[in-house]
């Protein structure tokens, strides 16, 4: 556990001091509220109170942001050869995955705790629905996390950083949209194949509040997928060098 909170804390690091992590924090927080607060469907033009708004910003707001946070983690490391000098190490495939994982995720929850003003701010002016504000954010971090291993998966496979983001933007349309489109369009077995694999369906069914074991099961299988496919293209890439 040692070398992944070492490698973890190294990667946040890196982000606080290359100032990505406060480009995105900014950004998030700007985005975020604009929309929530000000624009189009705000909560003061929907009249009640509810973040569902901001989970549906959130939504697709992280959905643009994590392949730019991952994109780096493993490419850069491969361009620039110093992933071969971190594996001869006494440091795992699966820890070095699992530290940027982390660093990853810790980033978008420290993100995600500057938005807790929203939700005070809310609730001090009507009756909010606190069990579904937790299950959002619950909804958001699982979500995060998922593409986080994607986008790790894809860093993993180049060392071109564009391509690396534009792999985990391409690999997670289909979760996030072409899945759920094909599911409306389809009936019987095929419908509810691609509407059980539809990121946007377990999603939503967690940020109204419900949440049911498939819904945690289906983000920690992506999850996991992604880490083990992304320490697989490590061990390859060991074994090349």
């Amino acid at each position: 556990m040692r070398p992944i909170w070492i490698i973890a804390k190294k990667e946040l690091a890196g982000f606080f001091d290359s100032l990505i992590a406060y480009i995105i924090l900014v950004l998030f927080l700007g985005f975020s509220g604009f929309f929530t607060w000000l624009y189009g469907s705000d909560i003061f033009l929907v009249g009640q109170a509810s973040l569902q708004v901001f989970f549906s910003i959130s939504y697709w707001t992280l959905f643009f942001f994590i392949p730019a946070i991952t994109m780096k983690m493993l490419a850069e490391e491969k361009r620039s050869g110093t992933i071969e000098l971190l594996l001869t190490k006494a440091v795992s495939e699966q820890q070095v995955v699992i530290g940027k994982f982390l660093a990853c995720l810790i980033l978008i929850t420290l993100a995600l705790a500057f938005t807790l003003p929203y939700y005070i701010t809310v609730a001090s002016i009507g009756n909010i629905d606190h069990g579904a504000v937790i299950s959002g954010y619950l909804g958001l971090i699982l979500m995060s996390a998922a593409y986080i291993s994607i986008g790790l998966y894809t860093s993993s496979i180049t060392n071109n950083q564009i391509i690396a983001f534009l792999g985990a933007l391409f690999i997670g349309l289909f979760f996030q949209l072409l899945f759920d489109v094909i599911a409306s369009s389809s009936t019987g077995f095929m419908g509810r194949l691609f509407d059980t694999l539809s990121l946007s369906t377990h999603y939503d069914s967690i940020s109204r509040g419900v949440i049911d074991s498939k819904d945690i099961v289906y983000f920690l299988s992506i999850i996991i997928v992604g880490i083990k496919l992304s320490e697989l293209s490590l061990a390859k890439q060991k074994l090349v060098a």
